[in-house]
């Protein structure tokens, strides 16, 4: 199969042919049909995570795959072979850890994730855990769906830590790229009012804000025009904590939802006083993938997107490095 291996953080991915390994116990092999850019995909090409253990070799990258299963591995029964699922970033979790226990999977010390210590969806193959995919809805094409596997997960994460509808019903968006586009839907379903913040100037992220039912859209060197009960940082940029923190009432949330952000500047503490909260949102669990799907069709959320054939996924990885997508690009094998 021709599959997109990054070869050293900081290179160009390379276009190979390679087998797909069988599936091991539990594990289920998948023929790719679309998998979604993720700014994270880009944390991980150009270093900025972790770096993977000695002598791993080339990583496939893409953890928001859409697929159908071709061949199933010992064990595996929860899906029967050509069944439509997603591949998300949580690819493996321990089970057994208190974190585990506590339904708190996306902070197992073990955990494993799609696209960085697990090959992804940069392929025309992958295999995965069975037990960390999820069906996909019907009513989605493969390449619309491919964005909710990541974008629509983390968002709705990121909505929930911000507070119920009734405590938090203005919200501000920071970074209004594949996750704000989509979770921007829900939460306006939820019938909350949105604030969307973009680099200053950007004037048609903010049109792209205003179309989604933003009711303000500015630069994120703008105030709102009313104080927020939360908002959600999307953006990895450490300086928009205390911009955020001043645009928040006292007793409201700033949700950090990336993997990945530049560091936090000092800040005076009467931004954080009144009880203001600062917190991450890390990775996702099986649960909000399973409330997530069953949500999205209701909305209904529809994505927006940037189609790319598999070999040009180093242009896709560009463009959304410089901010020239709208939505999400998908990778076509």
């Amino acid at each position: 199969m021709r599959a997109m291996r990054l070869h050293q953080p900081g290179s160009a991915l390379v276009c190979e042919e390679i087998a797909l390994p069988a599936p091991g116990p539990g594990q289920v092999a998948i023929r790719v049909a679309a998998c979604a850019v993720c700014r994270t995909d880009l944390h991980v090409v150009d270093g900025e995570l972790p770096p993977r253990p000695e002598g791993a070799g080339p990583l496939i990258p893409g953890h928001e795959i859409v697929g159908r299963v071709v061949a199933r591995g010992p064990g595996a029964t929860r899906f029967a072979i050509g069944d439509r699922i997603g591949v998300p970033w949580l690819g493996w979790s321990c089970g057994t850890c208190a974190q585990c226990r506590a339904g708190r999977e996306n902070l197992c010390d073990a955990a494993r994730f799609t696209g960085y210590t697990l090959d992804g969806g940069y392929a025309e193959g992958a295999l995965a855990h069975e037990r960390f995919c999820v069906p996909i809805p019907p009513g989605y094409g493969d390449a619309e769906a491919a964005p909710l596997l990541c974008a629509g997960l983390i968002g709705w994460r990121c909505l929930k830590a911000a507070g119920p509808p009734e405590e938090a019903a203005r919200r501000g968006l920071y970074g209004f790229g594949a996750a704000a586009h989509i979770i921007a839907q829900v939460a306006r379903w939820q019938g909350r009012t949105l604030y969307g913040f973009t680099r200053p100037g950007d004037h048609a992220a903010q049109d792209f804000a205003r179309r989604l039912g933003c009711a303000w859209a500015g630069g994120s060197d703008q105030a709102p025009p009313e104080p927020l009960d939360a908002a959600i940082i999307f953006a990895p940029v450490g300086a928009l904590v205390p911009a955020a923190l001043a645009a928040v009432r006292k007793g409201g949330r700033v949700v950090c939802g990336g993997i990945h952000m530049s560091d936090i500047p000092s800040f005076p503490y009467s931004l954080l006083w009144g009880e203001r909260h600062i917190l991450s949102v890390a990775n996702l669990t099986r649960a909000d993938g399973e409330e997530f799907m069953a949500i999205a069709p209701k909305v209904p959320v529809r994505t927006c997107i940037t189609r790319f054939p598999l070999e040009r996924a180093n242009e896709a990885l560009a463009r959304l490095r410089a901010g020239e997508l709208e939505g999400a690009a998908v990778l076509l094998p």
